[in-house]
């Protein structure tokens, strides 16, 4: 039985696994990570192991907790991947992008793989046939898009994401809908367009906090997973095993 652990940016997911099965799951604010652990680790005294990935900040004293309950994992630019990374600049890539692009490896082997990221930033990764990380792409998430056309403007409110918008906004408050919601929309379509036509029986996987909402919006096939990170948290530490 495995734990798999995801810090992001502003929220914690959690998962249990027996093998590939999810049986379990947990999401929580970082400033209640301590409590829940221990909610977690009192209903599920016989984990095995415990993997974490993390882009945000999790307390040391969160970590030595963790650590001090069960074997654990941290994922870091060192760990086995699937794929041969061919990123410029490996080092700055961020732990969530090659989790999710290992998970994408393991999951759907020898295809052009596309995965879209879309949470507080929106990030667009490519593994193609050969199992070969190439890089991407990062632009600002939906809530980014609003914040900032409060914050670097005098008069625009901040809004928060609506299910009702048009492509033509009648008034303030929609039209920054219209910009925020149809920018996204838009340049999802347009990167995957692209990619489409560089790349033949491309794979398109997208994942995080806005998959939901922006899945029935896309015209273009996609496999919709806003829990992928943990599921490929839990297949790299299977593959890993097999590959000690």
């Amino acid at each position: 039985m495995l734990l798999t652990i995801d810090v992001g940016n502003s929220r914690i997911k959690v998962a249990v696994f027996e093998h590939n099965k999810q049986l379990a799951f947990f999401i929580f604010e970082t400033n209640e990570a301590l409590k829940n652990f221990e909610n977690i680790f009192k209903k599920y005294s016989n984990l095995q192991k415990i993997i974490l990935s993390s882009v945000g900040k999790l307390d040391e004293e969160v970590v030595n907790f963790i650590k001090s309950h069960f074997q654990t994992e941290i994922i870091d630019h060192k760990s086995k991947f699937p794929f041969t990374n061919l990123y410029a600049t490996p080092e700055t890539l961020g732990i969530d992008r090659m989790v999710l692009a290992a998970g994408a490896t393991l999951i759907y082997p020898n295809q052009n793989r596309l995965i879209i990221d879309a949470g507080t930033c929106i990030t667009y990764d490519f593994v193609n046939n050969e199992n070969q990380y190439l890089g991407g792409a990062i632009s600002p998430g939906i809530k980014i898009r609003y914040k900032s056309l409060n914050n670097y403007t005098s008069k625009l409110p901040l809004l928060a994401l609506s299910e009702n918008f048009d492509i033509i906004g009648n008034s303030t408050k929609s039209a920054i809908h219209s910009g925020v919601i149809n920018g996204v929309i838009f340049e999802i379509e347009g990167f995957i367009s692209q990619y489409s036509l560089k790349n033949q029986d491309l794979t398109i996987i997208l994942t995080g906090g806005d998959t939901e909402f922006l899945a029935k919006r896309l015209k273009s096939t996609i496999f919709a997973n806003s829990n992928f990170l943990l599921e490929s948290l839990n297949l790299l530490s299977l593959y890993t095993q097999k590959n000690d």
